[in-house]
C-alpha cells in the first residue's frame, strides 16, 4: 500500500519543512521523531527519516524501527532501513532482520539487507543467507554484498563494526 497523501496541506508542510531546517541545524532528533509520529504526509515522513540518517543516534533507533515495521508506505520503510544502517547501531539488527524476512515490498527487503551490511553484525549472517533465496534479484544482491562486507570485517577488523571504519557501504 502506498501513501495516498503526499502533501496534505501545502502551507502546513512548508512550515514543518522550515522547522526541519532549524531542527537540523541544532541537531534536534526529537523534532524529527515527532514528525514521524504525527504527520501523515509522505513528503514530511520521508524527509524526517532521511535527516535522521545524518543526525540520528541510539535515541532514533526505536522510532525508526517502528517506521520500518509499520509505516504503510514502502518508500518510507525503505528510507527507515537506510537510516538505521547509517546510524549503525546493533540495536537495529533485530528489526532489520524482520524486515529482510517479512516485508512485502522488495525495495524494503533490499534496503534492510544493505543496512545489515552497513552495520556489519556477524549476527546477521544467517538472515542474509536466507535472503539469498529471495524471489527478487535486488534483495539477493544486497544480501550478497552485505555478507561480503561482514566477511571483510571478520577478516581484517575482527570485533569491530562497519560504523567504526570508513567508508561504509
Amino acid at each position: 500500500m502506498y501513501t495516498e497523501t503526499v502533501i496534505d496541506n501545502k502551507e502546513h508542510c512548508m512550515q514543518v519543512m522550515l522547522g526541519m531546517e532549524e531542527a537540523f541545524r541544532s541537531k534536534n532528533e526529537d523534532y524529527f521523531i515527532n514528525v514521524l509520529k504525527e504527520e501523515r504526509s509522505l513528503v514530511l515522513r520521508v524527509h524526517a527519516v532521511c535527516i535522521l540518517a545524518d543526525i540520528g543516534s541510539e535515541k532514533s533507533v526505536e522510532p525508526l524501527a517502528d517506521v520500518l515495521l509499520n509505516d504503510p508506505d514502502p518508500l518510507v520503510r525503505h528510507e527507515a532501513a537506510f537510516s538505521l544502517g547509517q546510524i549503525g547501531s546493533s540495536k537495529a539488527v533485530g528489526y532489520l532482520h524482520k524486515a529482510v524476512l517479512e516485508d512485502k515490498d522488495p525495495i524494503v527487503r533490499h534496503e534492510a539487507a544493505a543496512a545489515l551490511g552497513s552495520i556489519g553484525s556477524v549476527d546477521s549472517e544467517d538472515v542474509l543467507k536466507k535472503a539469498l533465496n529471495d524471489s527478487k534479484e535486488i534483495v539477493r544482491n544486497s544480501a550478497k554484498a552485505s555478507l561480503f562486507n561482514i566477511e571483510f570485517l571478520k577478516k581484517y577488523f575482527p570485533g569491530s563494526s562497519a560504523r567504526e571504519r570508513a567508508p561504509r557501504p
